[in-house]
């Protein structure tokens, strides 16, 4: 084959080859006495000089590179040259044979609409680390040549097929991609088992949370929630997100998680469960921040009393449709110290729906942080259905999918509007304790009348009119006014509770035979399933007990 016919188009061998014609037809302009560059060169001990690149012959460079070479010409792209090193990798090729029965190799690469679009365009494209047939990987270079008539026209279009031996580096790259995968693998299979296996299953509420690990590309954050189960018919509900990604975020979100948990068994308010949240969070590590927001549900207020440490707000979706977001009080992060929380409220009555979530879901690089909440607000109104379809639906709007690249968790509850059956088996029933200690047998009586009425059977019933008296005597005889009684029935538990005005909270101990008094608490904490205390918002305190309802009393 006749490799003067054939040129490269390539950028510059035309300015190159006009330097060249231009400077061999420059005349010597030295003096009338020069020496003539014949002699000059005789009369010097340089060595002979190197041929230059332009004066090598194309067919044995290409012959003798490493690097697989391929010429094809004409629309059927017919075979013109192959190099050594092609034929060794591939076998040899038959010259004139089309090249998509001669070239398997190429087919199976996928090159051929390649080297259409080349001799097409006219412009080279470059393919990067495709594995062939031989299971070497290679980075493939096509670029156009025109074969010449030696006047400056062309009478045919070639390709040239410049094939590079990536294998070594494609393997470096996968091992580095296959410990990446490991790596995350791991963050993620940490944050899974840190996350809750089930969540607890509130009375008054229905509960469903999803969370998506970012893309592929990224490490896994430091997302999580929690639902916690105060007793007394009060849920705490808990959203976060650890700054940063990868294991160390993962263990944080962990350390942060099991916290929240035992700060929750206090029933504290939500303000004072951050404080000491954020206290933690400096020590466990003093450079790793972390949002969250922790509210309560107390089915007898119908709000959502919440604070949050530099987390999105909470949004509410009423039961005409209607979507409010969560204002103030929002503080810094968790881990920045020197600020004292706050606690607020929204409406959650009956028919309601809340979402907490990550900013995963919410926050885009080409958008404003507030139009994805806003966004949120408006998926939120026209989601229906379970708590999990809402999850779902609300995650599907926020266009979240499985190479998404920041992690994203959702918390949705919903109390529910009980009618049928149903509100027969959720009531309250309360009673304002006045007149000193003649409130105790009022109380008694009432207490004794409202379990008849909601058809308990005799044992429970004694139970409740019993631990009725012990909390109210506990009141009358340590509290201050106002003073109030409250009984409240589920499809699982009856629950009692006293409050009063004095924040002393009590505590159960061991009396002795001679004292007077100390036995009241004890008694409850005996006979009840379960009992606790806590600080209410206006300086006063709740005591409560809760008794397991037979099956026969459940839906």
């Amino acid at each position: 084959m006749n490799f003067t016919r054939w040129s490269a188009r390539l950028p510059g061998t035309q300015r190159r080859a006009a330097a060249r014609t231009e400077q061999t037809a420059s005349p010597d302009r030295r003096g009338e006495g020069s020496v003539p560059a014949a002699r000059a060169e005789q009369l010097t001990d340089e060595p002979p000089s190197v041929p230059a690149v332009d004066e090598l012959r194309v067919r044995e460079v290409l012959d003798r590179v490493p690097s697989l070479v391929a010429l094809v010409h004409g629309p059927d792209h017919r075979i013109a040259y192959v190099n050594d090193a092609y034929a060794s990798a591939f076998g040899v090729r038959p010259l004139g044979e089309r090249a998509r029965e001669a070239f398997p190799e190429l087919d199976a690469l996928g090159l051929f609409p390649l080297l259409d679009q080349v001799q097409r365009s006219g412009k080279p494209r470059t393919v990067k680390s495709r594995k062939a047939p031989d299971g070497r990987s290679y980075t493939f270079t096509c670029t156009p040549v025109a074969q010449g008539d030696g006047k400056g026209g062309s009478d045919g279009r070639g390709v040239l097929v410049f094939a590079t031996d990536v294998t070594d580096h494609a393997e470096a790259a996968e091992r580095l991609r296959a410990s990446e995968r490991r790596q995350r693998e791991t963050a993620v299979t940490l944050q899974r088992s840190l996350l809750p296996q089930e969540l607890e299953e509130p009375d008054d509420l229905r509960v469903a949370a999803t969370y998506h690990p970012g893309g592929t590309e990224a490490a896994v954050g430091g997302d999580w929630y929690d639902v916690i189960t105060l007793g007394g018919g009060r849920t705490a509900l808990v959203i976060g997100d650890v700054m940063g990604r990868g294991v160390r975020a993962a263990a944080v979100m962990g350390q942060l998680r099991t916290a929240v948990r035992a700060y929750a068994r206090l029933d504290l308010p939500p303000h004072e469960v951050l404080q000491l949240l954020d206290g933690l969070a400096a020590e466990i590590d003093a450079n790793q921040i972390a949002t969250c927001a922790y509210a309560v549900h107390d089915p007898n207020e119908g709000k959502l009393v919440y604070a949050s440490a530099g987390h999105l707000p909470i949004l509410v979706r009423d039961e005409n449709g209607t979507v409010l977001r969560a204002d103030e009080p929002t503080g810094p992060p968790l881990g920045t110290g020197g600020w004292m929380h706050s606690s607020g409220s929204i409406p959650l009555g009956p028919g309601s729906t809340a979402v907490l979530y990550t900013d995963g879901l919410v926050e885009r690089r080409d958008a404003d942080l507030d139009e994805g909440i806003a966004a949120l607000e408006r998926a939120l109104a026209g989601a229906t259905g379970t708590p999990q379809v809402v999850c779902d639906r609300l995650v599907r709007s926020a266009g979240v999918t499985p190479d998404h690249d920041d992690d994203v968790a959702v918390l949705v509850l919903q109390h529910p509007a009980r009618t049928g059956p149903d509100s027969e088996l959720f009531r309250n029933a309360a009673l304002e304790l006045l007149g000193g200690v003649e409130a105790a047998p009022r109380a008694r009586a009432f207490a004794s009348g409202v379990l008849t009425s909601w058809r308990f059977p005799v044992d429970l019933h004694d139970l409740g009119v019993l631990a009725t008296s012990e909390l109210v005597a506990n009141s009358l005889q340590h509290g201050t006014p106002p003073m109030r009684l409250r009984l409240r029935r589920t499809d699982r538990r009856l629950i009692i509770e006293v409050t009063d005005g004095d924040d002393h909270l009590p505590r159960r101990r061991r009396a002795e035979p001679g004292d007077e008094s100390g036995r009241g608490i004890a008694i409850v904490a005996t006979i009840a399933s379960n009992w606790g205390c806590r600080r209410t918002p206006g300086g006063g305190k709740a005591v409560w007990c809760e008794f397991a309802l037979p099956r026969t009393q459940g839906t």
